[in-house]
């Protein structure tokens, strides 16, 4: 496990600074990060830098691995696609040796950053944050490679999966005690919603972890779902800003906080949409016991996420219409499981769709407002969009539509709640 986070008052000014793949995507940019580096060690912190692969070079090396062996061993794959980071941090390093600032790489098993042995998508265990205290004495600035660790009893490399480094950079915060953990990246902020659809969206001052936890899981991709977790369960408060902004005079960004640094609440905070949903439909299943757990233990046991879930039941009340939504990705194979599970489960056919798209409306707002999400069906219905599935939580609703009216409806609950005026 992760340490406790020590508070502000014990360690005033350790900040960790997380930058993405195109913020050093070459050479030229990476001399940009430093120049951020530097404007924070002027202010007097003590900084951790947490880097990405330069962009595309992830890809590059994931598409080398298939070359050399298209079943490979995890754990060599984790040994070849986790070299972009370190790349990223020697040279940063080496630049800011140059500009008269000490610093030095890490690897994340010099940390030790500790995961376990799922290769590919590890999981932080703990985090050794003593090595980074003992440079930060030495007047160093630690430039980390991040989305990578090490499973300490076999020694060997693990990466956390894709986007990594932001629960590198979260974790790493947490157990140095930072004052923060700024998330760099090529957008200033977290937005009221897509500002490619919404041109009236704008940017949030302040997002609790909770919105963040779910604007991230339902489709917004400014944070990894798994950093935001994080930092909601160590209360670790993380910036969002942009890399591109002047590195002496940076605009503000968006601040990820408790719920209790928030003074104005508003009743909708965001909508979000993901395009990453398939729907399934079993019609005319047995109506009886342990049919659900028939359903959706090989898909579990498969590792398939299942969202959204409905059952209609017919008017003999002896077969049930399911309906539930997974991720495209894993569209074909969670078909080909029901399939071959036909006869335990009994239905009468199977059907499929892709071309459909979650819309949500998030806000922490919504506990204490009743008729929210009523509000956003008649909105909906009188746009002639259908809906073909909804799911709800307290401070949450989704609906499953038509892929062809997502612009539509992001644009009309962004309206409905106020947010053009935001």
């Amino acid at each position: 496990m992760l340490p406790h986070r020590k508070t502000p008052e014990t360690v005033m000014a350790r900040l960790v600074m997380k930058f993405g793949g195109t913020s050093v995507a070459t050479v030229e940019r990476i001399r940009n990060v430093a120049r951020h580096v530097e404007r924070e060690v002027k202010a007097g912190h003590d900084v951790a830098v947490v880097v990405s692969a330069m962009a595309g070079k992830t890809n590059e090396l994931v598409g080398w691995v298939k070359e050399a062996s298209p079943l490979y061993d995890a754990a060599e794959y984790d040994v070849v696609v986790a070299s972009g980071e370190q790349v990223t941090s020697g040279l940063l390093a080496l630049v800011l040796k140059d500009m008269g600032i000490p610093a030095r790489s890490w690897q994340g098993w010099q940390i030790p950053i500790r995961t376990s042995d799922a290769h590919g998508s590890a999981r932080i265990d703990g985090v050794d944050g003593d090595g980074l205290a003992a440079g930060f004495a030495r007047g160093e600035v630690a430039v980390v490679s991040g989305f990578q660790g090490v499973h300490a009893p076999s020694g060997r490399i693990a990466t956390l999966g894709r986007g990594g480094s932001d629960t590198s950079a979260v974790a790493i915060a947490a157990a140095i005690g930072a004052e923060r953990c700024d998330i760099y990246t090529d957008v200033d902020g977290v937005y009221t919603t897509d500002p490619r659809i919404v041109t009236k969206a704008k940017r949030l001052d302040r997002v609790a972890f909770e919105e963040m936890l779910e604007m991230a899981s339902l489709g917004a991709k400014v944070l990894q779902v798994r950093s935001v977790e994080l930092a909601m369960v160590h209360k670790v408060r993380t910036y969002v800003r942009s890399s591109f902004d002047d590195p002496a005079s940076p605009q503000a960004g968006t601040l990820i906080c408790d719920e209790e640094e928030i003074v104005e609440q508003q009743i909708v905070t965001g909508i979000a949409y993901s395009k990453d949903e398939a729907q399934i439909t079993l019609r005319r299943v047995a109506d009886k016991p342990g049919v659900a757990a028939a359903i959706f233990g090989p898909l579990a046991d498969a590792n398939i996420n299942v969202d959204m879930i409905i059952q209609v039941v017919s008017d003999d009340t002896t077969t049930t219409d399911i309906t539930f939504t997974v991720p495209t990705a894993d569209f074909d194979r969670a078909r080909t499981i029901l399939e071959r599970a036909r006869d335990q489960i009994s239905y009468a056919s199977l059907q499929g769709a892709t071309d459909v798209v979650k819309v949500s409306a998030i806000g922490i707002g919504m506990r204490s407002h009743a008729g929210v999400a009523a509000k956003a069906f008649r909105a909906l219905a009188d746009k002639g969009i259908n809906i073909r599935a909804i799911t709800t939580s307290e401070i949450k609703f989704s609906v499953l539509i038509d892929a062809a009216y997502t612009e539509l409806a992001v644009r009309t609950l962004h309206s409905l709640y106020g947010l053009d005026k935001a």
